[in-house]
């Protein structure tokens, strides 16, 4: 699995870094599609159904990407979903209406409400040290837990070193310390709270921290105190082992660089990603879980406006884009922001949000995209937000 996979589960997806080979034995190839670049349509407050089904065929006729899907929620609560290119290369198969995909680093925003619901009920302090509920655990090389606090975790601003750099190529189950020895080999990015920075690793301590305090498997909290809450009724944290994707969905393609053979990665085990990028969902179901987020109906209000205060996000967020707790708002071209996250995970690339007038919108694509097809895809939530 690439490096370009690996650092994945990211919102924009500007990729960075070598890329590696697929091992042979874990990889079937099943199509080769070429990407193209075109300059995303600009939004228009007049913009309907159609502009969006063209956004859409943009990114599959293209860009090349095999299949992409959307949902979007207007004022007044109607929902119109889309679908456009193969949802299986090999059987051509056609794409599953609202499908569930692998929803990346949307499963961070997911962890952070479950910390700040514990930050609500006085079991965790937002500015209290790591160290103070996993003593002795973050340690290496300028880290030292007892110097950064949860917030900073959340925040990204930590200093952790992302682990997600530094796997091998192996497709396998991972534990989630297994994973958290990987970041503690390196040194420290910097000195907790003097920057921004987006890692992984910040999130995987997160987790930990969730199983340590409430004694259950973060899996578990999440579903009782998120998906449960809200009828998220397509969305779940996969079990250890847990490979295929439960319900209706379009197969996900890897592919190792531009013209390379597209292959089928839809069943290669996430576990490397775990509280940061494991989650499976469907686009109605993030503008559901979204929507119920910004209403109150997850937080208290004083955690909710913890987790809207933002920082200046940089790579691989947008210009504009700006960082909370698990939650980013960015700006919309009518005005405005729109919040979310949007996460990319082996396979698929999902972006969208809300808007406080309570309009949404989510896209997924069954590869991780080019850069002018996460430019298109960023487009195509634009033009249905400023609808």
């Amino acid at each position: 699995m690439g490096e370009q996979a690996r650092q994945a589960f990211r919102p924009s997806g500007r990729r960075s870094g070598r890329r590696r080979t697929v091992p042979a034995a874990a990889a079937v190839a099943v199509g080769i599609m070429t990407m193209g670049a075109l300059a995303p349509p600009a939004a228009s407050a007049a913009a309907g159904p159609d502009t969006l089904r063209k956004g859409l065929n943009t990114l599959v006729h293209t860009d090349g990407v095999p299949a992409a899907l959307a949902s979007v929620e207007d004022r007044d609560g109607r929902t119109r979903t889309y679908t456009t290119g193969v949802g299986d290369l090999a059987t051509g198969a056609k794409v599953p209406r609202d499908g569930q995909v692998r929803i990346g680093s949307n499963t961070k925003t997911f962890t952070a409400v479950v910390v700040l619901q514990l930050v609500g009920e006085g079991r965790i302090g937002l500015d209290a040290p790591v160290g103070t509920y996993l003593p002795g655990l973050v340690r290496g090389d300028g880290i030292d837990g007892r110097r950064i606090t949860v917030r900073q975790l959340l925040q990204h601003t930590s200093g952790l070193p992302d682990y997600s750099k530094y796997l091998s190529d192996d497709i396998r189950y991972y534990d989630p310390r297994e994973l958290l020895d990987v970041a503690l080999r390196h040194k420290a990015d910097f000195a907790p709270g003097t920057q921004w920075a987006y890692s992984n690793t910040n999130y995987l301590v997160a987790g930990l921290l969730v199983q340590k305090v409430t004694g259950h498997p973060l899996a578990e909290e999440i579903d009782r105190r998120v998906i449960g809450r809200v009828g998220l009724r397509h969305t779940y944290f996969p079990a250890p082992g847990e490979v295929t994707i439960r319900e209706r969905h379009p197969r996900g393609y890897y592919q190792d660089s531009a013209g390379a053979p597209l292959v089928d990665a839809t069943e290669w085990d996430p576990s490397w990603a775990w509280a940061a990028g494991q989650m499976v969902s469907t686009n109605s179901d993030l503008n559901r879980f979204f929507g119920a987020l910004l209403a109150g109906r997850l937080l208290p209000k004083a955690q909710l406006d913890q987790m809207r205060t933002t920082v200046p996000a940089g790579h691989p967020f947008p210009a504009g884009a700006r960082y909370g707790l698990g939650l980013v708002s960015t700006p919309l071209s009518c005005g405005g922001v729109y919040w979310g996250h949007g996460g990319s995970m082996t396979g698929y690339e999902t972006r969208g949000g809300v808007t406080e007038d309570g309009r949404a919108a989510d896209v997924a694509v069954t590869t991780q995209p080019s850069p002018a097809a996460q430019e298109h895809m960023a487009a195509v939530v634009d033009t249905a937000l400023c609808r």
